[in-house]
C-alpha cells in the first residue's frame, strides 16, 4: 500500500486511486482501529488546497463519464425499441416512405424551433429522394399542442395522403397552435369536420401520444425538436448542414459521423 505521506506526489488518476484504495481499507473494521483518519482528511485537504485545479477536472471527468452512460443507454433504447421508432402503425412518414436513410423527428406544433426547422426538413426532402422521414407527435407545450397533436393524428387516420399538407398549412401557420386552428388547417387540406370529428371520439389519439411519450422518456428527450439518425440522438434545432452531414455519413458510412 502506498504509504500516506507520499499520496501527495501522485499525478491526480494515480491519487485518485490510491484515496479509492484507502477509503476502501478504511471500511474493513480490523484495520480502521489502527488509522487516524484525521490524518487522511488532513492530507486530502492539503492536496486539494495545493492543486484546486483538480475539482475542475474531476467535475469535467464526472460530466464525461455522465454524458457518456447517458448516449450508451440510448443507444441500448434505440435497438430495444426500434420497431416502435422507426415502424409504429402510429407514425406518420414524409418523403420516400421506403427510404434507405431514415430521420425521426420529435415534434411540437407550438414549437418556435420545429417552426423554423420545418424548411429544413423540406429542403432535405427536396435534395434527398432517398430520405424516410418519421414524424413523432411529441406535445410538450401545454394543452393547445395536445389539442393540435390530436386534430394531426385524426387526419393521418382518415386522410394520410392529405397529412403533408396538413402539417405544412399548420407549421407555416402565425400564432398559437390550438383545436380551432388544426381544424381549420385541417379542413383547408380537404378534409370533412365530420370525419375528423368522428376521428377524435376514438382513443387514437390518447394511445399515440402515450407512446410517444414513453418513447421520449427513454430517450431522455427533454424538449422540441429532437431527432434519431441512425444510433445517435440530435436534441434541438441544429440546422440543415449538421443534420444533411449526418444523414450523408449514415448512407455512406454506416454511422453518423465517417
Amino acid at each position: 500500500m502506498t504509504p500516506f505521506s507520499n499520496l501527495l506526489r501522485l499525478p491526480m488518476a494515480r491519487f485518485a486511486a490510491a484515496l479509492g484504495l484507502t477509503i476502501s481499507v478504511l471500511s474493513t473494521p480490523a484495520i480502521a482501529q489502527d488509522i487516524d483518519r484525521g490524518e487522511i482528511e488532513k492530507i486530502v485537504r492539503e492536496y486539494i488546497l495545493k492543486n484546486p485545479e483538480i475539482i475542475t477536472e474531476a467535475l469535467t471527468e464526472l460530466e464525461r463519464r455522465e454524458q457518456a452512460a447517458e448516449e450508451e443507454a440510448r443507444r441500448e433504447v434505440l435497438t430495444s425499441s426500434a420497431d416502435i421508432l422507426y415502424n409504429s402503425t402510429r407514425q406518420v412518414v414524409l418523403g420516400n416512405p421506403d427510404g434507405s436513410v431514415t430521420l425521426v423527428e420529435f415534434f411540437d406544433y407550438n414549437c418556435g424551433y420545429c417552426k423554423r426547422a420545418y424548411g429544413d426538413m423540406v429542403r432535405l426532402m427536396d435534395e434527398n429522394p432517398d430520405l424516410r422521414v418519421v414524424l413523432k407527435e411529441f406535445p410538450v407545450l401545454g394543452q393547445p399542442s395536445v389539442e393540435a397533436a390530436q386534430v394531426a393524428i385524426a387526419v393521418n387516420s382518415v386522410a394520410p395522403e392529405k397529412y403533408h399538407a396538413f402539417h405544412e398549412a399548420l407549421m407555416t401557420r402565425r400564432g398559437q397552435a390550438n383545436l380551432a386552428s388544426a381544424m381549420e388547417a385541417a379542413t383547408g387540406a380537404g378534409i370533412s369536420t365530420e370525419d375528423l370529428q368522428a376521428a377524435m371520439t376514438t382513443d387514437e389519439a390518447g394511445q399515440t401520444i402515450e407512446e410517444v411519450y414513453s418513447l421520449a422518456n427513454r430517450l431522455g428527450l427533454t424538449g422540441t425538436p429532437s431527432y434519431v439518425i441512425g444510433d445517435e440522438v440530435v436534441m434541438g434545432a441544429v440546422g440543415y448542414d449538421q443534420l444533411n452531414s449526418k444523414l450523408s455519413d449514415l448512407k455512406n458510412c454506416g454511422e453518423t459521423t465517417c
